[in-house]
């Protein structure tokens, strides 16, 4: 009688959590799957019906999707690489204790607590060919002659974004890798220094392979939040010039904004889907080959 009642005062505690996840996440993803085979648009208000694959043969058969799918993978690649290494860089450095690393820290990682449609917006008045901050400094330094149209040009665009979420990046790896590195004991460094190990070796025999879970996990995290939240690039061309910067979550907004055709919009939300379960078995099966146990 005393493990029931145990029982189902657990189970009433947790009946609002898991209605209020049900809520905001299955709900909509269960909808989401549904409204992928219907002809759900502005238009179609009163005559809704299943399409079975109309949607997604659109969407394949669309010129430009091959190329919103490689620019999407560049995105990913080079946005969490480049995030990576300088986040680690970044926590190294601040691993050790010296005067002003509290506020120097917090100086470092306060872009992390913007919004990133904000870091967009200011960036694209930042890089603007015209009345741009960047392209005044330049031209003042006799680096340019004239302003360089970094957002509206396609051979310059997709850097320029990359470039802007590098930075925005880079204290989320910092953080998480900063984390990390305050938990290896510091006997194992003490040891490593009377064996007389260098700086190289201590970083390769050491410091990697103890916070390499944490790097698995936080590549993993970032990868999907990156695929999945098209903010900076929202903020700083909407997927344009040309679609050089369409990602396939701008894609899916510019659908609902511009074409009002929410089913095919959420046809292209559960190929993201697809394509990040995907993504995560590749990655979970062959990151976790030899993995050091700690």
């Amino acid at each position: 009688m005393k493990n029931r009642k145990k029982f189902w005062f657990i189970f009433w505690m947790l009946v609002p959590v898991f209605s209020v996840i049900g809520f905001l996440s299955v709900y909509p993803t269960i909808k989401g799957f549904i409204l992928a085979f219907q002809n759900y648009t502005v238009f179609t208000f009163n005559r809704i019906k299943f399409i079975g694959w109309d949607n997604f043969v659109e969407i394949l058969s669309d010129p430009d999707f091959l190329m919103i799918l490689w620019n999407t993978v560049i995105w990913i690649i080079v946005s969490v690489f480049f995030q990576l290494l300088l986040g680690l860089g970044l926590a190294l450095l601040l691993r050790k204790p010296f005067k002003g690393r509290g506020l120097y820290s917090g100086l470092v990682f306060y872009p992390w607590a913007l919004s990133g449609f904000a870091i967009g917006l200011l960036w694209s008045w930042l890089l603007n060919g015209q009345f741009g901050i960047i392209n005044d400094i330049l031209i003042k330094l006799n680096v340019i002659q004239e302003g360089i149209q970094f957002l509206s040009n396609p051979d310059t665009a997709m850097l320029s974004v990359l470039i802007v979420n590098i930075w925005y990046g880079i204290p989320f790896f910092a953080i998480m890798s900063l984390a990390a590195l305050q938990s290896i004991p510091d006997s194992v460094y003490e040891a490593a220094d009377i064996d007389g190990a260098s700086g190289w070796a201590k970083l390769v025999k050491i410091t990697l392979p103890y916070i390499r879970p944490t790097i698995i996990s936080t590549v993993l995290v970032r990868s999907i939040w990156i695929m999945n939240f098209p903010d900076v690039i929202y903020g700083m061309t909407r997927g344009g010039p040309a679609k050089s910067t369409e990602i396939l979550s701008t894609y899916m907004i510019n659908i609902v904004y511009y074409e009002n055709n929410y089913s095919k919009a959420s046809a292209v939300g559960v190929i993201v889907i697809l394509l990040l379960l995907v993504y995560t078995i590749l990655y979970l099966r062959f990151s976790g080959q030899g993995e050091m146990e700690l």
